[in-house]
């Protein structure tokens, strides 16, 4: 018993090294669109690119990328956590490069591009590519989350799944470090998109020898589903129909809830994700290298916060209603400030209120398509969960970029930032219903002795 608890404690930690490590380079082939605006917007705003332009490319994807959530979530449950983590990773790796070579079919593509009223004929093959790119980036965290629900017990999921959120923080935040020195070296966008693709390349080839999709394929204990699941005790080891899965998740009022809150949660961080490093570059004035590296405080204090906040929830016995709306209540405050504040040229107090923002922002955020879609779906439906309700947020997201883009452009930022302000004031309406209807379920106690899965 001794050495089975070893070994299961050393492949739970392979396992979250892995995933960990595995969708953080998920994100050095998606902040690369936004590191390198700038750049894209110096070469080709001559001919017509503007930042709405940007914001449609974008948005275009943020749809693509809604959509896969849905299907690809569903589609683990079929396939196994492992293979949709690992095609995710190497289809990404090759729309990258596609979307760096897009310049070469602009003669081709001239005239249609013109036909659908596009200024800048290489903006159809962008479209496209990053369509595709966006689409096969849903695989990820679908994956994570089926992989994650069978190698831990439900007491310890909250602070699992805020490690494995800081993943895709961190990931952004080092993704924007590494892209943001790679042009620094003057290689131009294109340098930056291959950059990207070499090195979740890497990361990829090395997972594929490391994860496991569960602990059963090692010879270890399956752990119980998590209580108050809606699939009961159904661990999701068997055969089920499309109608098996989904309905359960459809008829509870708090699926729902979960899924509304996301919309206005993804919303907000998909518009600082996107447009930090152009709003540093305009207002406070930072060159594009700057701007880039700049942007990491977003997700590095977002890193913090989900982690915190995961950890405080498991201590709190499941309170996450009391989490979210507190932390929605400062997440409105800042975003007033933002619109609200003059911040031209200043720059510790413009990225002071981008980490207020992240701090706010992403600890209810990364509770809604992780803990909260495992604790819903448990390991039956947990990445179905979890597909559907980022399909939910990123559907509303698609606002993000042309939207937030087009507003930006005619009215200016703070415009822009006083209507997320109202977006996360809806929120936070919402949020409190959830935490009304929500009563704190924590996990019965491990029995005496039993130290298997910690």
């Amino acid at each position: 018993m001794p050495d089975e608890i070893a070994r299961l404690r050393r492949w739970q930690a392979v396992t979250v090294v892995t995933l960990f490590t595995g969708y953080a380079g998920y994100y050095v082939c998606r902040s690369n669109l936004s590191v390198a605006s700038p750049l894209l917007l110096k070469e080709y705003g001559p001919d017509g690119l503007t930042k709405a332009h940007i914001g449609d490319i974008a948005s275009v994807g943020v749809l693509f990328y809604a959509i896969g959530k849905a299907l690809n979530g569903v589609l683990a449950e079929y396939l196994g956590g492992r293979r949709i983590f690992l095609l995710g990773m190497f289809t990404s790796v090759a729309c990258t490069v596609l979307f760096a070579l897009a310049p070469r079919s602009t003669g081709a593509l001239g005239g249609l591009a013109s036909s659908f009223g596009l200024p800048v004929a290489v903006m159809l093959p962008f479209l496209v590519v990053w369509a595709a790119n966006r689409f096969v980036q849903s695989m990820g965290w679908g994956g994570l989350v089926q992989i994650t629900s069978r190698w831990f017990t439900a007491n310890r999921m909250a602070t699992v799944m805020g490690v494995l959120t800081m993943s895709y923080l961190l990931g952004d935040a080092l993704a924007r470090l590494y892209l943001g020195g790679v042009v620094s070296t003057g290689v131009g966008w294109q340098g930056v998109f291959f950059a990207a693709a070499a090195m979740l390349g890497a990361i990829g080839c090395v997972s594929f020898f490391t994860l496991k999709n569960r602990p059963s394929i090692v010879g270890l204990p399956e752990p119980p589903p998590p209580p108050g699941n809606v699939y009961g005790a159904d661990a999701g080891y068997g055969k089920i129909s499309l109608w098996g899965l989904l309905g359960p998740l459809f008829s509870s009022f708090t699926f729902w809830l979960v899924c509304l809150m996301n919309v206005g949660l993804t919303l907000i961080r998909e518009t600082f994700n996107l447009w930090n490093p152009t709003y540093l570059n305009e207002v406070v004035k930072l060159d594009a290298w700057a701007a880039g590296v700049a942007s990491l405080v977003f997700p590095l204090v977002g890193a913090v916060a989900a982690l915190f906040a995961g950890w405080l929830v498991d201590r709190l016995n499941g309170r996450y209603g009391l989490v979210v709306v507190s932390s929605l209540v400062g997440l409105v405050v800042t975003l007033g400030l933002f619109a609200w504040a003059p911040l031209e040229g200043r720059t510790w107090a413009a990225l002071a209120l981008i980490g207020a923002v992240a701090l706010f922002l992403l600890a209810p955020y990364t509770f809604c398509s992780g803990v909260l879609a495992v604790k819903l779906g448990g390991q039956r439906g947990g990445s179905t969960a979890a597909g559907i309700i980022d399909t939910a947020g990123y559907l509303g997201a698609t606002l993000a970029g042309s939207g937030v883009g087009r507003i930006s452009q005619h009215y200016g930022w703070g415009t822009a930032f006083g209507a997320l302000a109202g977006v996360a004031a809806l929120t936070m309406l919402v949020a409190t219903v959830f935490a009304l209807r929500s009563s704190p379920d924590a996990p019965p106690a491990e029995p005496e002795g039993d130290g298997n899965y910690s």
